[in-house]
C-alpha cells in the first residue's frame, strides 16, 4: 500500500489529478503481478521486457537504484522477518 501511495503522490506531483494517479498507480501494480504471475517470469526478466534503451521505465529504474530503493526494500523485508522471529 505504501508503494501504490507513493506511485499515486509521484503522479500528483508530476501535474495528474490525484483520481487518475491513484488509478494508474493501482492498474501498475495489478498489471505487473499479473504479468509475473501468468507468465511465470522472474521479475529481472519482466523489467528487461518493459525497458527500452533510454526510456521512461529505464530513467525510473535507474533513478530507483540511485536513491536505495531496492536495498530498502530487501533491508525491510529482512527486518520484519527478524521481529518475526524475535516474537514467536
Amino acid at each position: 500500500a505504501l508503494i501504490a501511495e507513493a506511485l499515486a503522490d509521484g503522479a500528483v506531483a508530476a501535474g495528474l489529478p490525484r483520481s487518475l494517479s491513484n488509478y494508474l498507480a493501482h492498474r501498475t501494480l495489478f498489471g505487473t503481478s499479473l504479468l509475473l504471475k501468468e507468465k511465470d517470469l522472474h521479475p529481472a526478466e519482466l523489467k528487461d521486457m518493459v525497458s527500452s534503451p533510454g526510456g521512461t521505465t529505464i530513467t525510473a529504474l535507474r533513478r530507483l537504484e540511485r536513491a536505495g530503493v531496492r536495498s530498502a526494500l530487501i533491508e525491510a523485508v529482512v527486518a520484519a522477518a527478524e521481529r518475526s522471529r524475535e516474537l514467536a
